[in-house]
């Protein structure tokens, strides 16, 4: 069998396109889904000797900090010994207590070491261990690419603030727009969504077999293991603890968050086809890069292909974000293990959105201005200020101004300047009116 790399890859997540994704392996990859796993098991256990368990109490608190190194130094050694522990268990979080276990043994913690895991399910592991890694994922990566974004499209919208543009709404001529403003909407948009998705709680389960903290309160029936469960998932690990559960998280948050994504995702889709329509338009042309093939068979070919790999990877991102946030939320009874083979993928759409994010950036810093050609679409459709003659003589009270504007334009006469001065011309109105009305052009009827 041949050794896995980015040629032998399957997904091209991890295959072709590994150089844009590979941040996002510290947090959705195995070895990153264990060591979470061991962070979460350590923190629980130092939770314990701070509550303190009355076999904790005398806990040397000086070996926090070795126990805390067995995840913030955590090697792909540790998480491989923990999977050949695995291949004797067949069950990867207790392969995961089995190797603490030998960590608290080379520290002559022996008599304490059954304090692991104590009173757990393997849900109370992996329903925290996840929403940490989706949490850090998102503060040191999905977050921040997003505001590049952001930061990109402002600046291109302030640049453009006053370059006129003609609108086309159903794809034909409309009242002109400005560039900037246009570019603007999408900066808004995008805000108002990612404000959403940030509001979405990291929701985490912890409480026992079937989330009742069963085992807990028969062995220490006197300690308030509700306020210990919160404590520890809301401060400790700074999560937003569901209760009542079943033995497995609800993911409603998980599915509202999912759904949040799938939003912007869409955001960034309608942008992808617009500046693409724009390149069709000739509106934008694109930078050269010296060696780059267009077509290969027409040489002359500067294809908008970042925008259209943006488009396809949010495709494939929001098709699983929707079955991940259709699904999640449904399990039989107390939990089947529907979710446990779903969760794993979380990390896939978050990565076909990283690299559909770096493509629209890279597609975004291309393009050229090419102002002749929108001053020019702007020259060739003088009938859209018919809209701003027909609301001035409905001003001024000039009987059925919005028929005559009709006739004048909805024909298949090409409409120039002229043919609006000399329309002008004929109207019963004041000079001053007339001259108002010959004031405006497309280039200059843009709005507020």
């Amino acid at each position: 069998m041949s050794e896995l790399n980015k040629l032998t890859a399957i997904s091209p997540v991890d295959g072709r396109y590994r150089n844009a994704t590979e941040k996002l392996a510290d947090y959705f990859s195995e070895a990153a889904l264990i060591k979470y796993r061991v962070l979460v098991e350590i923190e629980y256990f130092i939770a314990l000797c701070e509550l303190p368990l009355p076999q904790l109490n005398d806990f040397d608190k000086k070996l926090y900090t070795s126990l805390r190194n067995s995840y913030l130094n955590f090697t792909e050694a540790d998480a491989q010994q923990i999977k050949d522990i695995e291949k004797i268990t067949n069950h990867d979080v207790k392969a995961v207590e089995y190797f603490l276990k030998e960590k608290f043994d080379a520290l002559n913690l022996t008599s304490q070491k059954e304090f692991i895991h104590f009173g757990l399910t393997s849900q109370d592991i992996n329903n925290t261990a996840i929403p940490f890694s989706l949490k850090d994922s998102m503060t040191e990566c999905m977050l921040p690419l997003l505001g590049e974004i952001i930061t990109k499209l402002t600046s291109l919208a302030l640049e453009w603030k006053d370059v006129p543009m003609l609108a086309r709404t159903h794809g034909q001529p409309a009242s002109p727009t400005r560039l900037g403003k246009e570019i603007e909407v999408y900066v808004v948009r995008l805000q108002k969504q990612i404000a959403q998705l940030n509001a979405v709680p990291y929701s985490a389960k912890f409480g026992g077999a079937t989330g009742n903290l069963n085992a807990h309160h028969v062995a220490y029936p006197q300690i308030d293991w509700l306020k210990f469960a919160n404590d520890f998932v809301n401060k400790s690990l700074c999560l937003n603890r569901s209760y009542p559960t079943t033995q497995i998280e609800h993911y409603d948050n998980f599915a509202a968050y999912c759904d949040a994504f799938k939003r912007i995702n869409n955001i960034i889709i309608d942008l992808d086809r617009d500046v693409w329509t724009y390149v069709s338009m000739d509106y934008f042309k694109q930078k050269i890069k010296v060696g780059e093939i267009g077509s290969s068979a027409m040489p002359h070919k500067v294809n908008p292909i970042d925008f259209e790999n943006s488009e396809g990877n949010l495709g494939i991102a929001n098709a699983l974000f929707e079955h991940l946030a259709a699904k999640l939320p449904i399990s039989r009874l107390q939990r089947d293990l529907t979710d446990s083979t779903v969760l794993r993928n979380i990390g896939v759409p978050l990565a076909h959105s990283l690299i559909a994010y770096k493509s629209l950036l890279k597609g975004l810093d291309k393009l050229i201005l090419n102002n002749a050609t929108i001053e020019l679409d702007l020259e060739n459709n003088w009938a859209v200020v018919a809209e701003a003659l027909q609301t001035i003589l409905r001003r001024e009270g000039y009987p059925k101004p919005y028929e005559a504007l009709k006739e004048l334009t909805r024909t298949n006469s090409h409409i120039t300047e002229q043919s609006i001065s000399t329309f002008i011309d004929t109207l019963n109105v004041s000079n001053d009116v007339k001259k108002e009305l010959k004031n405006i052009s497309p280039s200059n009827y843009t709005g507020i």
